[in-house]
């Protein structure tokens, strides 16, 4: 049975590649890369599905035992029944799905974006009181240097150098670290890719 797999796997990957590089030579390859990456597409949606009826359940047991924070449970069961209905219903695209993006979505998102900016300030500051050293204190002051430059401030609005700095700070040497961090994670799927690819390594079946 692992043998089985293995073929499977290193056949779906070289058939997938040799579609992106070799359909100019062989059309039909183009078909079957197609058909495996609608595949692959449909298996990924159905994926989620399960982990969303997982988590239904999890948090639906949460509720009719009573436990600790079930009304928390019951809210997002609540939450995520209507969003489900209403996008089935109205379409994504429909004004009420978007007021519902515009009204509740995004302003979360943006109340956890700033709780996670101070939590990474509280962070830099007890890591500093830990490990005095210079990447701690870079760390802190990059993190304070942003913060404060990207912010209005009450009574004093915005510190236009610090802002310009912010500016700069974020744009040079932040969006080339995440860069950076990006060819990292890309060679990094590469490789892991190469390794399924070859049979080096086999989550589809065993070790």
């Amino acid at each position: 049975m692992r043998v089985i797999t293995v073929f499977i796997a290193i056949l779906s990957g070289l058939l997938v590649l040799a579609g992106y590089y070799l359909q100019s030579y062989f059309p039909v390859l183009n078909g079957v890369q197609n058909q495996l990456l609608n595949a692959a597409i449909t298996l990924a949606g159905v994926t989620v599905l399960v982990g969303i009826a997982n988590l239904m359940s999890a948090h639906s047991g949460k509720v009719r035992r009573g436990e600790k924070g079930g009304i928390y449970s019951a809210l997002l069961v609540v939450s995520l029944l209507v969003t489900f209905v209403l996008g089935l219903v109205l379409r994504p695209g429909h004004a009420v799905m978007q007021a519902i993006a515009e009204s509740v979505i995004i302003p979360v998102e943006a109340a956890l974006m700033g709780i996670l900016t101070v939590s990474l300030l509280y962070a830099a500051i007890r890591l500093l009181r830990r490990r005095a050293d210079v990447t701690s204190f870079a760390f802190l002051l990059t993190a304070v240097l942003i913060l404060f430059g990207s912010a209005t401030l009450p009574l004093v609005g915005n510190i236009p150098l610090l802002g310009d700095f912010a500016r700069w700070w974020s744009q040079v040497w932040a969006l080339g670290g995440m860069r950076g961090i990006l060819i990292g994670v890309a060679l990094g799927a590469f490789l892991t890719g190469l390794r399924v690819l070859f049979g080096a390594d086999r989550p589809y079946g065993g070790n």
